[in-house]
């Protein structure tokens, strides 16, 4: 199920003459006029409230002599929420772009000539700066700390704690006095 027809699915069962019109259904299959007056509502309004439900893939329609005879399709109501929200989105390459657009905008003021002017005070634009840094690391490398500090503090004389804080955002870890890039 994509994310527009989700959408729409939901939209749909926002309403509950559209649910009880479900609930009838899922006991038996059904024509207009017998949903009319077992629900007592207008064979109009069934008609309308079916007219959404099918479009949105909640029902399906087949022709049984004089009559269209409604019937719950079941296959659309078997996909979990949580399948529904891993699907992926058409505003994700959107959303993407905006995260670029911010990452350079905060790199564009932290740095200037590849030095970090000053440590971000907020936390999110310390973890770009923080990311930023760790490219400097070959992944899987052991470095000691005075090898840690000397790249570090090609960026910012506050090599310490840039250090410090680049192992607490789990960047790099340390284990006697090894560091390595995670």
């Amino acid at each position: 199920m994509t994310e527009l027809q989700a959408i729409t699915l939901f939209k749909c069962l926002a309403d509950k003459s559209r649910i009880q019109i479900l609930k009838s259904l899922m006991e038996e299959d059904m024509y207009v006029e017998r949903l009319a007056e077992r629900l007592n509502l207008t064979p109009a309004t069934i008609s309308f409230h079916l007219k959404k439900l099918v479009d949105a893939g909640a029902v399906t329609s087949r022709k049984e002599q004089y009559y269209t005879v409604y019937a719950v399709n079941g296959d659309v109501f078997n996909v979990s929420i949580l399948e529904i929200l891993r699907e992926r989105s058409e505003e994700k390459f959107l959303q993407d772009e905006r995260d670029e657009a911010y990452r350079k905008k905060v790199l564009d003021a932290f740095f200037e000539y590849g030095k970090l002017k000053s440590i971000p005070a907020q936390r999110k634009k310390e973890l770009i700066v923080l990311e930023e840094i760790a490219k400097a690391f070959e992944p899987g490398r052991d470095y000691t700390e005075r090898e840690v500090n000397l790249i570090i503090a090609d960026f910012h004389d506050d090599f310490c704690t840039i250090r410090r804080d680049m192992i607490s955002e789990g960047l790099l870890e340390r284990d006697k006095n090894i560091y390595r890039k995670l």
